[in-house]
């Protein structure tokens, strides 16, 4: 980016169809630096189309209040079972889904693509508390961002990035 061009803001999403994390982080150059992130925690007794709706609106209402110019989020990782990754599923729909009506187009990377991207060449493998550290690191952050889902949509976020082509 040249100077003076102006902060893009990235989104990071790590979904979840009971607790979806987000973070918001602005890039500047090669300086990142955390503007904003949260859960969203759909009702856990509410039907899964409820729980979905009310996952839509809330990615909706962060992206309306952000603003951000991208957005990244992780792919399914294998789940449990076959009934756990068909949920994920429909959550990464409908995040997907609140994303392109907002026009933004969800970049998607796995979950070894983040590791590496926050911890080098090395990180695929890594524990999530390494990750944490890192996050917290390169954001410059007071404390390690809690719960693990909001750390892992920063680490989505700082993914992009530094994997996104730069404008020229």
């Amino acid at each position: 980016m040249s100077p003076g061009a102006p902060e893009r803001r990235i989104l990071g999403l790590d979904p979840g169809s009971l607790v979806t994390g987000w973070g918001v982080i602005g890039v500047s150059g090669s300086q990142l630096h955390a503007l904003d992130s949260g859960v969203i925690r759909p009702d856990r007794k509410a039907s899964l189309a409820k729980r979905l709706c009310q996952l839509h609106e809330g990615i909706g209402g962060i992206i309306a209040a952000a603003r951000p110019d991208e957005a990244a989020i992780e792919e399914v990782y294998v789940a449990r079972n076959a009934r756990s990754a068909l949920v994920l599923g429909h959550a990464r729909g409908v995040i997907m889904l609140a994303c392109i009506e907002h026009g933004l187009e969800p970049h998607e990377y796995s979950a070894n693509t983040v590791k590496q991207a926050v911890l080098g060449s090395g990180g695929g493998g890594a524990s999530k508390e390494r990750v944490a550290f890192m996050v917290k690191a390169l954001l410059g952050l007071e404390r390690i961002p809690e719960p693990d889902d909001i750390t892992d949509a920063l680490a989505c976020a700082i993914c992009h990035a530094n994997r996104r082509e730069v404008p020229g």
